[in-house]
């Protein structure tokens, strides 16, 4: 019997499509609270706003929280894995420059879901930028400085 898949082999023959939206995930090497400073939460977030002005994404909804992003786009241009791995490697430069982080910024890979047509978008943009409430980070949304929707 086959052990347990890795992350790469997970990925294996998958397939990221333009015009697809998708619910991505990626966490902090060592669930390191590095996004605590909100300072270090924005150059992930200027990272975000430079692929979708490069167009390869529109980004609906995100939310930084102290060891992971939450990210709800729609692909434009490039993989989704060509995108990840530019948002990933432009922030951990850009962090580990500021001086905010050690060697590795981010763990191994990342968790994505493409998103069915017939799913309510708006529901899942609340879904994501609520995560710091259901965290317990804050008593309101606006409360929290990393996140944002379209829908504002």
């Amino acid at each position: 019997m086959p052990g347990p898949q890795r992350g790469a082999d997970l990925r294996r023959g998958r397939y990221s499509a333009p015009g697809q939206i998708y619910l991505v995930t990626s966490v902090v090497h060592g669930r390191q609270r590095l996004f605590d400073n909100w300072r270090a939460g924005r150059l992930v977030v200027d990272e975000f706003r430079k692929a979708q002005a490069d167009g390869m994404a529109a980004s609906l909804a995100w939310v930084v929280m102290p060891d992971h992003f939450h990210w709800l786009l729609e692909l434009k241009t490039h993989c989704l894995g060509a995108l990840m791995r530019r948002v990933k490697s432009g922030s951990a430069l850009a962090i580990m420059r500021a001086g905010h982080s050690p060697l590795r910024v981010w763990q191994k890979g990342y968790h994505d879901r493409a998103v069915r047509r017939e799913e309510d978008l708006q529901s899942i943009a609340r879904y994501v930028v609520a995560n710091p409430l259901r965290a317990g980070l804050v008593r309101r949304v606006g409360d929290y400085p990393l996140w944002d929707a379209v829908w504002l």
